[in-house]
C-alpha cells in the first residue's frame, strides 16, 4: 500500500504539467468534424473533467445506498443542463472557477470521509456537473451535431465516474489514511487550478 500512497502522489503531481491543456480550443486534438468523438474526447483531455469525475465516482461508494446508486444519474444531470444552458446561447459566470472549486472539494470530501445527505451530495454533484457541462456545451466546434456529441461526453463521463467508483470501492478495504492523503492531494491540485 506504501507503493500506491508513492504512486498516486507522483502521479497526481506529474499531472499538473498538464494544466494548460484542460481545454480545448488551443489547437488541439479535439477540434475534429467527428461530434462523437470530441464529445467523448473533450473530459479525457482536461484534468480538471478527469478529477472532478474521477473523485465524485470514488467519494460516491461511501455514500448512502441512495446516494451511491443515483450519483451517475446526478453526475449525467448535471452534466446535461450545463451543456443545455450554454447551447441555449445563456451566459454562466465563473464557469472556470466553479469548475476548479468541484475539484478542491470532492478531494476535501474524500479527504474528510464526509457522509452527505442525498439530497445535500445529489445537489452538490449536480452543481459541479453544470459547471463541467457547460464548458462541454461552449466548446463544441462549430457545425457540430448536438446530440452525437452530448452522446460522446455522456459516455466519457460515465466511463470516468464508474472507473473512479471501481477504484473507492477497492480502496474501502485498505487503510483510510490512503483514502485522505489521495483526497488530499486532489484538493490540493483543485486549490492550484483555482487559484491559477
Amino acid at each position: 500500500m506504501k507503493n500506491l500512497s508513492k504512486f498516486m502522489l507522483t502521479a497526481g503531481l506529474m499531472l499538473t504539467a498538464s494544466l494548460a491543456l484542460a481545454h480545448p480550443g488551443h489547437g488541439d486534438v479535439l477540434h475534429t468534424h467527428n461530434a462523437f468523438l470530441s464529445g467523448i474526447m473533450h473530459p479525457f483531455m482536461g484534468l480538471d473533467h478527469l478529477l472532478a469525475m474521477a473523485a465524485i465516482g470514488f467519494w460516491s461508494m461511501r455514500q448512502n445506498d441512495t446516494m451511491k446508486s443515483g450519483t451517475p444519474l446526478f453526475v449525467v444531470g448535471g452534466m446535461v443542463l450545463g451543456a443545455a444552458i450554454a447551447w441555449a446561447g445563456v451566459s454562466l459566470a465563473g464557469v472556470e472557477t466553479g469548475i476548479a472549486m468541484s475539484v478542491l472539494l470532492a478531494g476535501v470530501l474524500i479527504a474528510t470521509l464526509a457522509k452527505l445527505p442525498t439530497a445535500i451530495g445529489g445537489t452538490l454533484v449536480a452543481l459541479f456537473m453544470i459547471a463541467h457541462g457547460y464548458a462541454h456545451g461552449a466548446e463544441m466546434a462549430a457545425g457540430s451535431n448536438i446530440v452525437t456529441y452530448m452522446i460522446g461526453f455522456v459516455a466519457a463521463t460515465l466511463a470516468i465516474t464508474f472507473g473512479g467508483r471501481a477504484l473507492g470501492a477497492a480502496m474501502q478495504k485498505s487503510d483510510n489514511r490512503i483514502t485522505r492523503a489521495l483526497g488530499g492531494v486532489v484538493a490540493v491540485i483543485g486549490g492550484f487550478m483555482a487559484a491559477s
